[in-house]
C-alpha cells in the first residue's frame, strides 16, 4: 500500500437521513429551439451558456444552466397537449409585486401577454405560455416571506374555501400600485375580487 493510500480517510455515507435537494433546472423538449431560446431570454433573462445542434443550456443566474432545451428530429407537437397529464407550468418568483408588475409592462411592450392572472391568496401569479405552449408562471409572494404565506395556506379559511383564488386584471393592479396603494392593500382587494379579469382568460386548463 502506498503512502498516499494510507493518508486517505474512509467515508461513511449515512443513507438513513433524508437529504432535501434544491430544484436546479427544467428540461424541455422542443421543435422550436431558437424560438424558445429567444423567448426565455426575453421573459426571464436566460442566456445561452452552451448551444449545439440538438439543444442548448441557458441560465439567468450563476448556475451553469437553469433551462435545458433538447431538439431532436424525432420530436413532434401534440395537438392534444392541453388535455394530457404532465407538468402544467414552471414558476419563477420575483422579490416584490413591483418587480412582477414592471415585468408585465416590459413584456406587454414586446407583445408578450399572459393568458391569465390570478391572486392565489399566497401569490400573485401571471401565466404565460412559450412558443411550445409550456406554461410559465411569473409570481410574487403576497406576504413577502415564505413562512407567512405558508401559514396562510395552512390556516386561513379563505384559502380552504378557494384554493385557486381570483382572476385579476393586471392593468388594474398596475394602476392601483401607481395610485399609491401598497402591495398588501392590492392583494387584499384583489383577493376580494375588486380587480376582476377582463377579456379572455386562458391558463390552458381544459375546463
Amino acid at each position: 500500500m502506498s503512502e498516499q493510500e494510507l493518508d486517505v480517510a474512509s467515508v461513511e455515507l449515512d443513507h438513513t437521513q433524508l437529504r432535501v435537494p434544491t430544484i436546479h433546472h427544467i428540461n424541455l423538449k422542443t421543435t422550436r429551439l431558437q424560438e424558445l431560446i429567444d423567448w426565455y431570454g426575453t421573459v426571464v433573462g436566460a442566456e445561452v451558456n452552451f448551444q449545439f445542434p440538438g439543444g442548448a443550456f441557458l441560465s439567468n443566474d450563476a448556475a451553469n444552466h437553469r433551462i435545458a432545451l433538447i431538439a431532436l428530429p424525432v420530436f413532434k407537437d401534440d395537438p392534444e397537449k392541453i388535455s394530457r397529464t404532465g407538468a402544467h407550468h414552471v414558476a419563477f418568483e420575483y422579490d416584490t409585486l413591483d418587480d412582477l408588475l414592471a415585468t408585465y409592462l416590459r413584456l406587454k411592450a414586446e407583445g408578450i401577454t399572459p393568458g391569465g392572472c390570478l391572486d392565489h391568496g399566497l401569490t400573485t401569479s401571471f401565466y404565460y405560455f412559450d412558443p411550445d405552449n409550456n406554461g410559465v408562471e411569473l409570481q410574487a409572494d403576497n406576504y413577502g416571506a415564505w413562512a407567512e404565506s405558508t401559514r396562510f395556506i395552512q390556516s386561513d379559511p379563505r384559502f380552504a374555501a378557494d384554493p385557486i383564488g381570483k382572476p385579476v386584471d393586471p392593468d388594474a393592479l398596475v394602476e392601483a400600485r401607481r395610485s399609491g396603494l401598497s402591495a398588501s392593500e392590492i392583494h387584499e382587494r384583489a383577493y376580494k375580487g375588486d380587480y376582476p379579469a377582463t377579456g379572455e382568460f386562458d391558463i390552458r386548463f381544459p375546463f
